[in-house]
């Protein structure tokens, strides 16, 4: 199921970044009294009376001239109107309603799309300031007096928000197709491989970075089985816009990776491993998504004997953080090895969502420890007492043991080696949850 996104959208300064760390409930964005500070994580799960949802602080101006200042809001009100199922319009009560804020106002109205108007920093206690009566004149209904500082009234907006969703009923998506993202910087070849998957001109395809303006699905049915592909490809460029086209090329991706049950991460030949790939991956691994690296333009690279092995090679020290994942080398283009990737996307879902029995765990965990005995600090050694499997989609481990300060990485690693050579959980994260059992005498010092 997809999740509803709740965009936050505002002039720079209005307490935007404060309201979505308020909402999310941790500090991800960089809250600073100086517009345009946020950059990167601008995207994370939110939860109010049991529904939950995605929250897109969209941040990331970095005004240059007044000129340009105007042109960039209205992108990022954009980028809000084209995913978000809920908008909510963030405006500074001391500041009063700007010329700034009508603008954007009526560009939302002409959505259609549900807007919640916050009014932030109403920071005394009580009745909101008169100023906020104000605010009644944007023409978008009652607005919500909030002090993102102190938190006072996200309640009532968070009601509001939940309140304007879709029905659960209609994010719904198809249950027996593997969803496949497929998620990379932008001119990768992300479109020509959804183009010679789908065996026609389904996305653009240009020689220029960031020309798919939407993500788009693709269902594909085959005698192997049924997926959903969505290309994510970058957004499209706009003169005179200055914000950095790779910062919303990351957006969608994170997007799609939470729809997805399988991620195929596709790598230019040419330019190779990036920092913009980092971050796409990671935010893969952590969200516990069975993964691919796809290699593309593999027809364009020179090769001899041992190029692919080589280039493995240093691609494995640049997946370090996601030494699980497998690779395919292709060329979207000629359409070369591109078939080898479906059995892989059904190796790797099904991995995603393996279970194993108790007993089979605890005999490998058994043959593991007398192998490679537990670490000892301080003459007490780790006692693993037993493991299970407690969730899937990624396979999830509890284990119950005497001392979790014990439990060092390094030995966590080597377990989790130890599983997946007896388990094979290829192209698949693993999460470990470390339990302790209070009945040893030197539990806890």
């Amino acid at each position: 199921m997809s999740l509803p996104i709740v965009a936050v959208v505002g002039r720079p300064n209005v307490g935007k970044s404060t309201l979505f760390n308020k909402l999310v409930g941790q500090r991800l964005s960089i809250v600073e009294d100086t517009p345009g500070v946020t950059r990167d994580r601008i995207y994370a799960k939110a939860e109010w009376c049991g529904r939950q949802f995605m929250v897109v602080d969209t941040g990331g101006i970095e005004p240059q001239t007044d000129d340009h200042l105007l042109e960039q809001m209205r992108r990022q009100a954009e980028l809000a109107i084209e995913r978000a199922d809920v908008i909510i319009l963030v405006t500074d009560v001391r500041a009063g309603v700007t010329a700034n804020d009508i603008d954007v106002a009526n560009m939302l109205q002409k959505s259609g799309k549900p807007i919640v108007l916050c009014v932030n920093k109403c920071d005394a206690i009580g009745e909101p300031p008169m100023e906020y009566y104000e605010f009644f004149n944007l023409g978008l209904g009652e607005p919500f007096a909030v002090s993102s500082l102190h938190g006072s009234g996200t309640g009532d907006l968070l009601d509001a928000v939940c309140a304007a969703f879709p029905a659960e009923a209609e994010t719904a998506e198809e249950t027996d197709r593997i969803a496949v993202a497929v998620i990379g910087k932008p001119n990768v070849g992300k479109s020509s491989l959804i183009n010679y998957i789908a065996g026609e001109e389904r996305s653009i395809v240009m020689d220029e970075a960031g020309t798919t303006r939407d993500a788009i699905d693709l269902p594909v049915d085959r005698e192997d089985g049924r997926y959903l592909f969505i290309d994510t490809a970058g957004i499209r460029r706009k003169s005179k816009v200055t914000e950095n086209i790779e910062h919303y090329s990351v957006l969608r991706a994170f997007m799609a990776v939470d729809r997805a049950d399988v991620c195929i991460i596709v790598i230019d030949a040419v330019t190779g491993f990036t920092e913009q790939d980092s971050k796409v991956a990671g935010y893969a691994h952590q969200q516990g998504k069975a993964s691919i690296v796809v290699v593309n333009k593999w027809d364009l690279i020179e090769k001899d004997g041992k190029t692919m092995q080589e280039y493995q090679k240093k691609l494995e020290n640049d997946f370090s953080f996601m030494s699980y994942v497998p690779f395919l080398f292709i060329s979207a283009k000629t359409g070369q090895r591109v078939q080898k990737l479906f059995p892989m996307i059904h190796a790797a879902a099904e991995n995603n969502a393996r279970r194993i029995t108790t007993g089979r765990l605890n005999d490998v965990l058994a043959y593991a420890t007398a192998r490679v005995q537990p670490p000892t600090d301080k003459g007490r050694r780790l006692k693993i007492y037993y493991m299970t499997q407690a969730g899937v989609k990624p396979p999830t481990f509890v284990f119950f043991v005497n001392r979790a300060d014990l439990f060092h990485f390094s030995y966590q690693r080597y377990l989790e080696n130890q599983l997946r050579e007896n388990f094979g959980l290829d192209g698949t994260p693993v999460k470990f949850i470390i339990r302790e059992r209070g009945n040893d005498a030197g539990s806890r010092g």
